[in-house]
């Protein structure tokens, strides 16, 4: 008669107990710091090191930029982003704005409806002030 393997039972079956084990070491016996934590993930144990201070660039190492260029820059960048901007064909804009227009006087109308229905509500339950 063939033995029949219960879920409590090891009879070599690593499958059971691979939530503990990160190729067959324990979590708690694992000791390199770049070993990814699970099997299929890029994280490791190890946090990135922080960038050296001397790369990176305070304020007193740039120079001050004047005020009427910053605004120039900023008018610069804006033209530049519009220039990327997909606009609509007269046909698209018509469409949207008539969308637009349905859905708000849609939602206007449900709302004008129950404000007056709760108003009512509350008239009838209080009663009518004399």
């Amino acid at each position: 008669m063939a033995k029949s393997k219960r879920r409590g039972e090891d009879d070599g079956d690593e499958r059971l107990n691979d939530d503990a084990t990160v190729d067959g070491v324990a979590d708690d016996d694992a000791t390199d710091a770049d070993e990814p934590v699970s099997r299929g993930g890029t994280a490791t144990r190890k946090r990135a090191q922080a960038e050296p201070a001397e790369g990176r660039k305070t304020r007193k190492d740039t120079e001050r930029i004047g005020l009427f260029a910053r605004i120039a820059r900023f008018f610069r960048e804006v033209v530049a982003e519009l220039r990327k901007v997909i606009w609509p064909t007269r046909k698209e804009l018509l469409t949207y704005t008539a969308v637009v227009v349905t859905f708000v006087a849609v939602m206007l109308a449900i709302v004008a409806g129950l404000d007056y229905g709760f108003a009512k509500a509350v008239l009838w339950v209080f009663g009518e002030p004399s």
